[in-house]
């Protein structure tokens, strides 16, 4: 398994993947010089620095993520919440077949290995509230912030 880092405005994003895919992103906290970047991972480098440039709304990588099959279930429809919008877990465990899965579709949410790729950012409490991120609540509202088709402009 190759790594490769890509300092972000919200803290040091860490690629792991090989040839059969990318099969985690996650976000550290901290500084690290920048590595050679191995080859295999070049492509994820670049997009994710379209991203944080704001020139990518959405990832085209081969991933090869490791999960239970509910947990692909909802990675896969966390993958289908468009750029810019927010789904809150209710409406994503009703989309999923079952509004009393709550519970679940939040805990397979919280166990998603692919940062911003599988949007989790995107899940909200029912009432608005920016609630559950593993990456820490300032980061989902950064990236909700980042993605907000409605960017606030100062007066002054």
């Amino acid at each position: 398994m190759e790594v490769a880092y890509l300092q972000t405005p919200v803290g040091l994003a860490e690629f792991h993947g090989d040839e059969n895919g990318l099969a985690s992103v996650s976000v550290l906290n901290g500084e690290k010089t920048i590595d050679l970047v191995p080859e295999v991972l070049e492509d994820v480098v670049y997009q994710f620095q379209e991203y944080f440039d704001g020139t990518r709304k959405n990832f085209d990588l081969k991933l090869n993520p490791v999960g239970t099959d509910f947990q692909k279930k909802v990675w896969k429809a966390l993958g289908e919440i468009p750029f810019g919008k927010t789904v809150s877990y209710l409406e994503l465990s009703k989309k999923l077949g079952d509004p009393k899965a709550i519970r679940a579709v939040a805990a397979a949410n919280g166990k998603n290995p692919l940062w911003i790729i599988v949007p989790c950012h995107r899940v909200i409490g029912s009432n608005g509230d920016l609630v559950g991120y593993a990456g820490g609540l300032h980061r989902k509202k950064w990236l909700l912030e980042h993605e907000s088709p409605a960017k606030q402009t100062s007066l002054f």
